[in-house]
């Protein structure tokens, strides 16, 4: 166990009692933790300008030498990492096993209140009683769900990436801090030599008491609190997986700043079209991303568009293709349709879509052997893939797409060509309450991203 990491790094935030656990840490024989080493505003602590031999300066230039130094120390060694210390290094240490993962954690809003009291009085760290020094804050909602969601996101991160990584952590809560049987636990868990025979106490806690008594609001404190989700029983669960940027789909106009980012099960051969007749010439397509970086950084105020359809014509496009389709992969899909999901292909054309849109809600919910297809996956996903390579900056719905291309050829000087919206007389038909709720359960999410309404009252 001695041998087992070189380093190791607290993760935590302010106001959660990581100076008390730093401190206790330090306590034991052969560990060292040098503070906040990547906090962008000092190095390790307050007023500390070096480390090592390296100085700010230097870690600005590059942080990885100063984590090097750190882990390369005699002994155990380790710094305390917050959600807004230097990101450059986060993944270098989460990726190293062989710097030990400590999470200190702590209730929210003790943390939130406890800094903004922390704010008004100047007072970080209490080591006498007698020097408290009280104040009472004010609750601000705003503040409070920002502080929450950058907090989240951060240990998300973290806690994915030791997971995919198969690393484990050692969790403690800040009401464990001062728990001698705990804190000797972790000791053990980092594979120090020797145990603390009792919690260091220098430092004192500061603002003790309920946390309604420490603020000036406590009414909408109560209000908005009991607005919140903690059990995030609204969340909505996406399994489709990840998507590429897709770059050699993408249209750049043969003369004009336009780029045309055409989704799978789309209106794709209407925007080529539309590209031609504007320039008199057929679109660029093909391109890989060391293309597209030349492209736009001459097509000087490019604009990149992206035209979505609304979920009930683009499955029931899908549907077509599954019908009419040949060759391997369309017999797969009809076999499986209608062996694993009780669709019959050729039976009444509505019972058969709507089985079919059943079938896309369980494949899109993860709950089919088949992957999830390109044109039948959500717009939402695609574009998601497309994001990391070029964001869109015009999202336009099909059925407004005629007026909103128009406005794009008069920016670029072109007189407006046609587009042409595919008659929706042949889906129309099938059309009743059911299969327009079932197309809404299966594309949730484009419906709420890109706002689409029920087919009837579009």
């Amino acid at each position: 166990m001695a041998d087992r990491f070189d380093a190791f790094v607290l993760f935590a935030e302010m106001r959660t009692g990581s100076n008390h656990l730093e401190e206790s840490l330090n306590a034991l024989d052969g560990v060292q933790s040098f503070g906040e080493v990547f906090n962008p505003v000092f190095l390790g602590s307050h007023n500390r300008t070096e480390l090592f031999g390296i100085d700010m300066a230097a870690r600005e230039a590059d942080p990885a030498p100063l984590l090097d130094a750190v882990v390369s120390e005699p002994g155990l060694t380790g710094f305390r990492f917050f959600h807004d210390h230097d990101p450059r290094v986060l993944d270098e240490i989460l990726d190293n096993p062989r710097i030990a993962k400590v999470v200190l954690t702590r209730n929210p809003l003790d943390s939130y209140v406890s800094l903004a009291i922390a704010s008004q009085t100047g007072q970080w760290r209490l080591t006498n009683p007698k020097m408290a020094k009280a104040a009472t804050a004010r609750f601000v909602a705003e503040d409070f769900d920002a502080l929450i969601e950058r907090q989240m996101t951060f240990r998300d991160h973290v806690q994915r990436r030791l997971q995919v990584s198969g690393q484990g952590a050692f969790w403690i809560a800040y009401d464990d801090i001062g728990d001698l049987d705990v804190l000797n636990g972790l000791a053990a868990y980092l594979g120090a030599g020797s145990r603390l025979a009792e919690v260091p106490g220098k430092l004192k806690r500061q603002n003790p008491g309920d946390v309604e008594d420490k603020v000036e609001n406590p009414g909408e404190m109560r209000a908005h609190l009991a607005t919140l989700d903690p059990f995030l029983l609204t969340r909505s669960v996406n399994v489709e997986p990840p998507r590429g940027p897709a770059v050699p789909t993408l249209m750049a106009a043969a003369d004009s700043p336009l780029l045309a980012l055409p989704l799978p099960g789309g209106p794709t051969e209407a925007i080529r079209a539309w590209l031609t007749v504007l320039d008199g010439a057929p679109p660029v397509e093909g391109m890989t991303q060391k293309d597209l970086r030349p492209w736009m950084r001459k097509a000087k105020g490019f604009v990149s568009f992206a035209i979505v359809r609304h979920p009930l014509l683009r499955a029931y496009r899908a549907f077509e293709r599954m019908q009419s389709g040949k060759g391997n992969a369309a017999n797969t899909l009809r076999r499986v349709v209608a062996n694993q999901h009780g669709v019959d292909p050729d039976g009444p054309a509505r019972d058969a879509f709507l089985g079919f849109l059943k079938f896309l809600k369980a494949n899109l919910n993860g709950q089919s052997s088949l992957p999830v297809a390109p044109e039948w996956a959500s717009q939402a996903a695609l574009l998601s893939g497309m994001a990391q390579a070029v964001l869109p900056q015009r999202l336009i719905r099909e059925e407004e797409a005629a007026e909103e291309l128009a406005r794009l050829a008069g920016r670029v000087g072109r007189s407006a060509p046609a587009f042409e919206m595919p008659m929706p007389a042949d889906v129309v038909a099938l059309l009743d309450s059911e299969v327009e709720d079932a197309c809404i359960q299966a594309y949730r999410r484009d419906f709420l991203a890109f706002g689409f309404k029920r087919w009837k009252n579009s």
